[in-house]
């Protein structure tokens, strides 16, 4: 029976290995402090957070996020540690809440490897702090037992590791929000929740009401101020007690025996089933299966009031099962090293052991028991892949030209589409335990975050790529094939982009989109055509931000272009000056909200004369590479996925063929 805890109760804990997991309801930290018999911590070593995640005993997630789930495994920490501190903090300088009041009351659950809870804690009565110690395992006469805590920190971090009498509090709390900034940075998106109503028809809808407002709603992306939470959405999946779509895997016990470290309790290698129960109308219903057998994979098993809703739903759920099935496989194996490891040393630390037969006997039983349990860990994350690869086979063919390869038969019936799609693809991501597996990189429209593509010689997973000029070419041909399947996915008329090539060196890359007309002018050269598409760009941000806080959306100019703007930049930071510079980084802040997006094409070497000034910069843009790199991350567990963007194939027209439609009907729209 789970102890629901207050404020200062404390329950004992039945076994070593635990996990902590966290909800909170908009993206935190989370970390961990090993602290004395006090609760002094002594030295940035005993603090795990998202720069340092792991300890021995210990270990956190590496980015903000909105769910958390922490190892610990008690027998492993140092003898000297009696306290470990599990702390919660708000990521600072973004745009979530700053302070604990302003969210819902997070939630803590101290649970055993096979999910049954021992204890759990909601940490009500936070009002300005900004930081907060949730729970505390402390070791009592020989006896781990976990107390609820919630005290809080208005001064966030730096205030709760002074509390703990750590010397460097400053300085670690500042390092930790810098590695929480690059963990955001280097993450994949996470779905944005759907409006109340689910209604997602293109913003120009509302013009038959009012003129006026349709055009501000078109500048804007028509995002609502305010988003609701989805709870059929997949973050939802997060919660294990939830039932879904594609619920959670737990993670895989170490072992199958009834020990302290599993709790006698059963353990289900399954993978989650998939259920039906979306809205109307349904997806088709699968064949009978045998007794015992899981239902063979469909299309579209997800909720969602549409079948590009479904799909979209299942990729992302596909994303987050992989994601957690393979971190749970990490988990086990890590475990097991380590048991072989103590056991090992157990045998060295006796005299007795050292020479003769009982010694070698016992060696060999440690390493049977280590092999024996990262087998059965296998072949749990194998039976786990084999369905999902199965999935990705039935999904691929399903999947609409938004969410397609390049490659895929759907295009070559392609018909410029009358609404926005939810989400568009910009590439494929896939591990290393699970190569055969190609989850599609699926990004929420409008853009909220522009695009970097890196063309830089860094930019290649096995540095094959070393010719600068080739990189960069690689890059710029990137940067085009993500424009045209923007401009292919919106309705005509919906989508701009224009293009600054100030040294004029990407003019064969350029080729598709200019030779189509899909362009309204001609790539700008030059430090003057740089800086005239800048402040055309700036100006229309200015005018949409002051009409939507006006409340004026009919005092916008007659000839104002309000569809959605991409400006493709080559070789940054050539041909920019210093007020270029800082025009581009206000387009980057202030542009995805109301409608400007950017797609930079360049190597940050290029720009290291700027020193730090433009690291916001590089921050607030999705880093995307030209070949396949490990840069990206999930989410959910933080794992370092291989990305491999989304390229048309050699020789094939079809984007020639698509941009040719795109371009006839932008002529046949009306201006």
């Amino acid at each position: 029976m789970t102890a629901e805890l207050t404020r200062g109760q404390n329950h004992p804990l039945p076994r070593a290995r635990l996990e902590i997991r966290v909800s909170a309801g908009t993206p935190v930290v989370a970390g961990a402090t090993l602290g004395d018999e006090n609760g002094e911590v002594h030295g940035v070593e005993r603090v795990a957070h998202p720069g340092t995640p792991t300890l021995p005993g210990l270990e956190v997630s590496r980015q903000a996020a909105a769910d958390h789930r922490l190892a610990v495994d008690l027998d492993a920490v140092p003898d000297a540690v009696h306290r470990v501190s599990v702390l919660l903090a708000l990521p600072v300088g973004g745009q979530g809440p700053a302070r604990f009041g302003a969210v819902a009351a997070p939630f803590v659950a101290v649970t055993g490897l096979d999910g049954d809870e021992v204890a759990s804690y909601t940490l009500t009565g936070l009002e300005a702090e900004s930081a907060v110690v949730a729970l505390e395992l402390y070791r009592r006469q020989g006896a781990w037992k976990v107390r609820a805590v919630g005290q809080g920190y208005a001064g966030g971090l730096a205030e709760l590791f002074a509390d703990q009498n750590l010397l460097e509090a400053h300085r670690l709390a500042g390092d930790i929000q810098d590695a929480v900034a690059r963990g955001l940075a280097r993450s994949v998106p996470a779905p944005s929740p759907r409006t109340p109503d689910g209604d997602r028809s293109r913003p120009a809808a509302a013009s038959a009401h009012d003129p006026g407002t349709a055009a501000v709603q078109g500048a804007t992306g028509g995002v609502s101020p305010t988003p609701q939470t989805d709870p059929q959405g997949p973050s939802a999946r997060q919660t294990p007690a939830a039932p879904g779509p594609h619920a959670a895997p737990q993670p895989y016990p170490a072992t199958t025996e009834p020990s302290a470290a599993t709790g006698g309790g059963p353990i289900d290698y399954s993978h989650p089933r998939r259920q039906h129960g979306a809205p109307p109308p349904p997806p088709p219903a699968a064949p009978p299966t045998a007794p015992g057998q899981p239902a063979p994979p469909v299309a579209g098993d997800a909720t969602g009031w549409s079948m590009e809703e479904r799909l979209y739903n299942q990729v992302w759920g596909m994303f987050e099962d992989l994601a957690r099935t393979t971190a749970a496989y990490r988990s086990a194996v890590d475990f097991a090293d380590s048991r072989m490891e103590k056991e090992l040393d157990q045998v060295l630390s006796d005299p007795r052991n050292r020479i003769g037969g009982q010694g070698d006997a016992a060696r060999d039983a440690a390493r049977a028991r280590h092999e024996q349990l990262v087998t059965q860990a296998g072949e749990a994350l194998d039976r786990d892949v084999a369905q999902l690869a199965a999935e990705a086979e039935v999904i691929e063919p399903a999947l609409p030209a938004a969410y397609a390869r390049w490659d895929s038969p759907v295009w070559h019936a392609y018909r410029v589409p009358m609404e926005i799609p939810m989400a568009v693809r910009l590439g494929d991501l896939h591990l290393s335990e699970a190569e055969r597996i190609r989850i599609p990189m699926l990004v929420r429209l409008p853009l909220e975050r522009g695009l970097w593509i890196d063309s830089g010689r860094a930019a290649s997973l096995d540095g094959s790529y070393t010719d600068p000029h080739e990189t960069r070419r690689l890059g710029l041909e990137t940067a085009v094939a993500h424009a045209a399947r923007l401009l292919a996915v919106y309705p005509a008329g919906e989508f701009t982009v224009h293009v600054v090539d100030p040294a004029g060196s990407g003019t064969q890359p350029l080729a598709p989109l200019v030779q189509s007309g899909v362009l309204d002018a001609p790539p700008a050269l030059g430090a003057a055509g740089t800086a005239d598409v800048l402040a055309r760009l700036t100006q229309r941000v200015d005018l949409v931000q002051m009409a939507l806080r006006g409340g004026a959306p009919d005092a916008l100019p007659p000839g104002l272009d309000t569809s959605q703007q991409l400006l493709i930049v080559n070789e940054f930071p050539h041909g920019f000056d210093d007020r270029a510079v800082n025009q581009l980084r206000y387009l980057a802040d202030e542009g995805p909200a109301v409608g400007v997006h950017l797609m930079l094409v360049a190597d940050r070497e290029d720009s290291a004369g700027y020193g730090p000034l433009l690291d916001p910069l590089w921050r607030s843009l999705l880093r995307l590479t030209p070949v396949a790199d490990d840069h990206l991350a999930d989410p959910w567990v933080g794992h370092a996925w291989t990305y491999e963007p989304s390229l048309v194939p050699p020789g094939s027209q079809v984007l020639r063929q698509v941009l040719g439609q795109v371009a006839a009907a932008r002529r046949s729209w009306p201006r």
